[in-house]
């Protein structure tokens, strides 16, 4: 029998519909060899079931072959091969990758067939708002309603109350402005939604920095007034406006004073 990572990997996974970490796969490996070991204690006491000289020497190689400690380098490659082969194969499952560890699940094409047979509805997708607000408080958090409203121009309600039903957000605390207004962030559902294990993985935004983002939803929260400059006129205010009528040699000014100067001709 030969030591092989990716298939007890693969076994461990597929026993539990739990996540397992990195941590609880390393303990058992080191169950295993303490369990070993306590049998070879038996054994040299002459205490247990006698093995005949074959079935020692191979137990015996798959010892050698378990290493006493594997990294977790050494487990996250194995898991990444494991999926990576289950792809190219057309496996039924897949490993999902999430905060808690690792887990075995149906692959996507395969998930109608499971849906069927458990005769649960049909799963519904985010809408374009709820996507946009979710994107918002997953770079933004923890982030106001106000904040999200600034940034997208319309209201949140809805797309805040769809994500705290779906629980990819929840509240976390009161910001430190006027009335305290709620803060949102995002939860470990949606790190498990998205494959992610912590929320620094998210990729990077390169179109605007945190602090010209801050510095956009600060002046959009505080609009300023106009000054007269701002539209184009002096300083001192509006000049007069003018407006000017012809009718052939005939020419009638009128100002804001309600004065008319008539030409050489009246009409």
């Amino acid at each position: 029998m030969e030591f092989n990572l990716k298939k007890i990997l693969k076994a461990l996974l597929a026993s539990t519909s739990e996540f397992l970490s990195i941590k609880e796969i390393q303990a058992v490996i080191t169950r295993w060899h303490e369990q070993r070991e306590k049998d070879e204690a038996r054994a040299l006491a002459g205490i247990g079931e006698s093995s005949d000289a074959p079935t020692q020497g191979l137990i015996e190689d798959i010892i050698n072959q378990v290493p006493i400690l594997l990294t977790a380098t050494q487990i996250r490659e194995a898991l990444e091969e494991l999926n990576r082969e289950m792809k190219e194969t057309g496996d039924a499952t897949r490993i999902q990758v999430g905060p808690e560890g690792f887990r075995m699940v149906v692959a996507p094409e395969y998930a109608e067939w499971v849906r069927l047979l458990r005769n649960d509805p049909r799963p519904q997708k985010l809408t374009q708002a709820a996507l946009e607000t979710l994107a918002i408080v997953a770079y933004r958090q923890p982030t106001t309603r106000a904040e999200m409203e600034a940034l997208r121009g319309v209201s949140a309600d809805s797309a805040i109350s769809r994500l705290l039903d779906l629980e990819l957000i929840a509240v976390s605390g009161r910001a430190d402005l006027p009335g305290r207004p709620t803060q949102f962030s995002t939860t470990p559902k949606f790190l498990e939604f998205i494959g992610l294990k912590t929320i620094s993985e998210l990729p990077e935004s390169d179109v605007l920095s945190p602090a010209q983002i801050a510095a956009w939803i600060q002046k959009a929260m505080n609009p300023t007034k106009p000054t007269n400059g701002d539209v184009g006129f002096g300083e001192k205010g509006a000049p007069e406006p003018t407006a000017s009528l012809d009718l052939g040699d005939v020419s009638v000014e009128n100002r804001d004073t309600g004065e008319n100067t008539p030409d050489d001709k009246e009409i």
